[in-house]
């Protein structure tokens, strides 16, 4: 029996990949499914690119893994290209395995430094399931949240709410962690000049500011990272889900004051840089920067502007390759209609809101045959 001993705690769609060529899924039946979804923004550069196949063979093939006991000339190379990717004073790497773990570093550095007990955090955010990720996602005291105390004070505010942010960061804050378009909250783009009003209050109160990027990063927005396309320079930014363009990765970029705290032992991971790992994060940097991608996302997110807001659409937000399209009926239903169509989609904590997350190497092609299916949805 198929399953039998997997724990099967997410809903399952009614289709079930084996292959996936660019930005198409196949099943056994030989059914092609176009994925708006690139697994939770994952799948960055889509399935089979050749750039990032080489590069994970090649040095499967050299040395599958060692540890950060020994130097790896290619977990160096992967932090430097991402250091000069983000483009800004982020200039020191710290790998690790998920997003998850790059949250839970970046606040652990912020509350360590800053000897402080608060983090501020945002209504509608989500940052990770692990004791400090989750404690500063929205709601999961109230549900999943698995541990009988919370690791530090957490103080929620409002989305876009400026002074009720900067009533809430003073000398007891650590840090203000923000995503700058919340993923799982339908694509909500926060208003540029509330990103500006956390960088003053943190600067002003001695505190961190903790830009998310873990579903923002890696060039979805249009930009390398959120922080770049608004011209702001976090503390920490964490980054994962597209970074090697599928295997287990993430990062915690920092200020090089901040790097200047850390002494040997003081940060640790067993798998987080692993060579092959790396050798990804290398080749997703690489594809990114000299195949236009970059331009492509800007581009061809305006066109889905332009062209999606048919059928059950009511509007638009988010940024870049991250969009939720607002839905009359629940965007579930919507889902499920475009999936009969072969286009694969995801919804979002908001049950009105369709999330799209394609790879950043779709073409109009592709946005042409989403509008035609959800202008058939009337």
């Amino acid at each position: 029996m198929a399953g039998a001993h997997l724990d099967e705690v997410y809903h399952l769609l009614p289709f079930s990949p084996v292959s996936g060529d660019g930005v198409w899924l196949e099943d056994r039946a030989g059914r092609r499914v176009l994925d708006f979804y690139g697994g939770h923004a994952v799948a960055v550069l889509g399935y089979g690119h050749p750039r990032l196949v080489e590069a994970i063979a090649k040095q499967s093939a050299t040395m599958l893994f060692q540890s950060n006991a020994v130097r790896v000339a290619v977990r160096d190379r992967a932090a430097d290209k991402l250091a000069a990717f983000a483009g800004s004073g982020l200039t020191r790497v710290f790998f690790v395995n998920s997003g998850g773990e790059a949250n839970e570093n970046a606040l652990r550095l912020a509350l360590r430094l800053t000897g402080r007990r608060q983090v501020v955090a945002l209504e509608h955010g989500f940052h990770g399931r692990t004791a400090a990720a989750a404690a500063v996602s929205y709601g999961s005291d109230r549900g999943w949240y698995g541990f009988p105390a919370l690791p530090f004070e957490v103080r929620f505010v409002p989305r876009d709410d400026v002074d009720a942010l900067t009533g809430a960061v003073g000398p007891g804050t650590a840090a203000v962690i923000l995503e700058p378009v919340q993923g799982l909250a339908g694509a909500y783009d926060l208003d540029p000049g509330f990103l500006r009003a956390a960088r003053s209050a943190t600067t002003a109160a001695g505190a961190m500011l903790i830009f998310d990027e873990v579903q923002t990063g890696m060039g979805r927005l249009g930009a390398p990272f959120g922080a770049a396309l608004h011209d702001i320079e976090p503390d920490l930014l964490t980054t994962a889900k597209g970074l090697a363009g599928g295997l287990p990765a993430g990062a915690v970029l920092m200020r090089p004051e901040i790097a200047r705290h850390l002494e040997v032992g003081d940060l640790g991971t067993t798998f987080g840089g692993g060579p092959v790992a790396a050798a990804a994060i290398e080749a997703v940097v690489d594809a990114i920067t000299t195949e236009s991608l970059l331009d492509n996302v800007r581009e061809l997110s305006a066109a889905i502007r332009a062209s999606c807001q048919v059928g059950p659409v009511e509007s638009i937000q988010g940024l870049g390759f991250l969009l939720g399209l607002k839905t009359t009926p629940r965007a579930a239903a919507v889902r499920d209609a475009l999936l009969e169509r072969n286009i694969l989609t995801g919804t979002s904590s908001d049950p009105h809101v369709l999330r799209l997350l394609p790879a950043l190497t779709i073409t109009r092609e592709h946005i042409d045959r989403l509008a035609t299916a959800l202008g058939e949805l009337n």
